[in-house]
């Protein structure tokens, strides 16, 4: 006789019926099942998404590029004081 003897979820159960009703219980099963199949789709896309391609050891992540600009005074209007 441990803790949780089959007569202590019975109580237990009885108790969430009569707190939560049927219909919550049911809309929560129904739920819960529903998550559960899309957690497993989700995890089974990724199994089957393509690998990317492996990183070469001491290739820079961000390879460096240049911008080609050229700066130009602007004159500023002049103020009155």
């Amino acid at each position: 006789m441990g803790i949780f003897d089959w007569k202590h979820w019975v109580v237990i159960l009885i108790v969430v019926v009569l707190v939560f009703g049927t219909k919550k219980l049911k809309n929560l099963g129904s739920d819960l099942g529903e998550t559960i199949k899309g957690f497993r789709k989700a995890m089974n896309e990724e199994e089957n998404k393509p690998a990317e391609p492996p990183v070469q050891p001491g290739a820079p992540l961000n390879p460096p590029h240049t911008i080609d600009a050229q700066a130009q005074k602007v004159e500023e209007p002049a103020r009155k004081d």
